[in-house]
């Protein structure tokens, strides 16, 4: 998907620089899907300490397919 966005020069360059990729187009999309997998993987943190998460095998359970 195109889109047009305005981004300064200076934030653009870094951008540039931490993904390593030489053009723009390949190093805002990928800083974008980072923040995106960062954010749910947070997310999904966050609802494992509340309990939210509800895995239908116990850790004894588990373990024991290790074996």
């Amino acid at each position: 998907m195109r889109i047009t966005i305005d981004i300064d020069e200076a934030v653009l360059a870094e951008v540039e620089k931490i993904t390593g990729e030489k053009k723009k187009s390949p190093a805002v999309a990928r800083i974008v899907e980072d923040y995106v997998k960062r954010a749910q993987a947070k997310a999904f943190g966050k609802s494992l300490r509340e309990g939210e998460f509800d895995y239908p095998l116990t850790n004894e359970e588990i373990e024991g397919l290790d074996r």
